[in-house]
């Protein structure tokens, strides 16, 4: 059985005083407790060390997770973040491939499978995401890249404990948006990739490795998508930078 998980990618948001003010709102949210929920938040690196002793202060029910990291353990990579880095501030998770990344700042499949396996070298759960564009998915060989990219990333890794490792399907098209894929597209590409994982790791593996659905999910629409059943969660932008909002969407996980 695997349990949800809702996560919040803060993104480019929030100064250091703000995130803590953010953090400490949602440990009220959610004071009661998140069940079998599993909830993550995803502030910017310079926020880390502030939401990460707010979670011990209040003991708050959620984890700490990183937005990048690098692959390297040491060295002359200026700007960058090494896994030894989180893994010492308290960040259990960490995404990876999210497509500002990807199309931004040139990533590649080859760099994700770098940092995931970075990641689990250090007891980090990553966070992987996959999602095409709105030209591939018009083309109707949305499906096809999707898969071409979770063998890519995936490549070598050796998950042993498929809890530890989460995928995260974000249609290009609609992140930051306002445009959202309907739960049938959510879940024909999250089918997909569980059959993908199934060929990879085994019917055993695959059955545990969570899979979420990324772009603009918000408190209205979660709970469409949690009726299906390849999605497990949600990792959340915009709509996680307000801590009843996002508490809401913990709730309807929880339900």
């Amino acid at each position: 059985m695997r349990n949800r998980m809702i996560a919040g990618n803060w993104k480019m948001n929030k100064t250091f005083s703000e995130a803590v003010v953010l953090a400490e709102g949602l440990a009220k949210e959610l004071a009661g407790g998140t069940g079998d929920v599993d909830v993550v938040v995803a502030p910017p690196t310079v926020d880390l060390k502030g939401v990460a002793e707010v979670i011990e202060k209040e003991e708050a029910p959620f984890a700490l997770s990183a937005q990048n990291v690098y692959w390297e353990e040491a060295g002359a990579y200026t700007g960058e973040t090494a896994p030894n880095m989180l893994e010492a501030i308290g960040a259990t998770y960490c995404i990876i491939g999210h497509s500002e990344r990807r199309d931004y700042f040139g990533e590649t499949d080859e760099d994700i499978n770098k940092k995931a396996k970075a990641l689990m070298a250090h007891g980090i759960v990553p966070i992987s995401c996959c999602g095409e564009s709105l030209e591939i998915r018009e083309a109707g060989t949305h499906v096809e890249f999707v898969v071409d990219q979770i063998k890519k990333d995936t490549a070598g890794l050796e998950i042993a404990d498929p809890a530890k490792y989460v995928i995260a399907y974000e249609p290009i098209w609609a992140i930051g948006t306002g445009k959202t894929a309907t739960a049938d597209d959510a879940q024909e590409v999250c089918g997909a990739i569980r059959k993908t994982l199934v060929e990879i790791f085994g019917e055993e593996t695959a059955a545990g490795i969570r899979v979420l659905y990324g772009g603009s999910a918000n408190p209205s629409n979660i709970a469409g998508f949690l009726e299906k059943e390849d999605v497990d969660g949600a990792l959340v932008g915009g709509a996680s930078l307000k801590a009843d909002g996002f508490a809401d969407m913990v709730r309807s996980a929880m339900a």
